[in-house]
């Protein structure tokens, strides 16, 4: 079974859609389209009747509602019913640990949505101060949510180093797939692709592709090459 997310061009690489029971990671720089890429596969899943959970480290509520509704989305519509928007505070660190390690997976356990978002994953490594408590968390997490059986998107900030990998180097070895959005200058301007790394237990395409995020949302040019 394929979930859909909602994005045009994206679901005809991925041969129909995520594999349901997967987790993906979307990563890429500031100003990529990454949380509304989250934003739009969650909404995919509200018009089609699914329960859904948005988590959020940058935005509250209000915002997300806000930020939702420029794109012609009405997540309040759907609040609490079919929608729960969590919001986890970076600087109150040991609440937001405590709540990662006890409250949000009975949250997701007891809500029994089949679709989650977080937004984003780099923010919640940073929550811990070694590599094995980052490591042991962002598991534990991933297994919550993989467990409920969920299909979920984790956004990631690329290592300004590096930026075909994540900060950490960690959401990669979690999740089943991983789709890169890399900003390109061409021709004095600055384009959007987008490619899939890895994608288990499905074929899909390899190609790099260009992307725009319009007032709809993210479409993929999927018909169009990068030259």
């Amino acid at each position: 079974m394929k979930i859909k997310t909602g994005i045009d061009g994206l679901d005809e690489m991925l041969e129909g859609g995520i594999p349901a029971g997967h987790s993906i990671a979307i990563i890429g720089s500031f100003g990529t389209g990454k949380t509304t890429f989250a934003m739009q596969y969650i909404w995919e899943g509200l018009i089609n009747g699914e329960k859904c959970i948005f988590l959020s480290l940058e935005e509250d509520e209000d915002s997300i509602i806000e930020t939702a509704s420029t794109f012609g989305w009405d997540f309040g519509k759907y609040l609490d019913e079919q929608l729960l928007l969590i919001k986890l505070e970076p600087e109150d660190a040991g609440n937001s640990v405590k709540r990662l390690e006890g409250e949000i997976p009975q949250v997701i356990r007891d809500f029994e949505a089949s679709r989650i978002a977080i937004d984003s994953v780099s923010l919640i490594t940073m929550l811990f101060e070694n590599e094995e408590d980052k490591r042991m968390n962002l598991f534990a997490l991933s297994k919550s949510i993989k467990e409920s059986g969920a299909t979920a998107v984790f956004t990631a900030e690329v290592d300004p180093k590096n930026p075909t990998v994540s900060r950490d180097a960690l959401i990669e070895y979690v999740v089943d797939g991983v789709i890169l959005l890399t900003p390109i200058e061409q021709q004095n301007r600055i384009m959007l692709t987008l490619k899939i790394l890895k994608m288990r237990r499905t074929k899909h395409s390899r190609e790099v592709k260009p992307y725009e995020i319009t007032s709809s949302g993210l479409v993929v040019l999927a018909q169009s090459d990068i030259f």
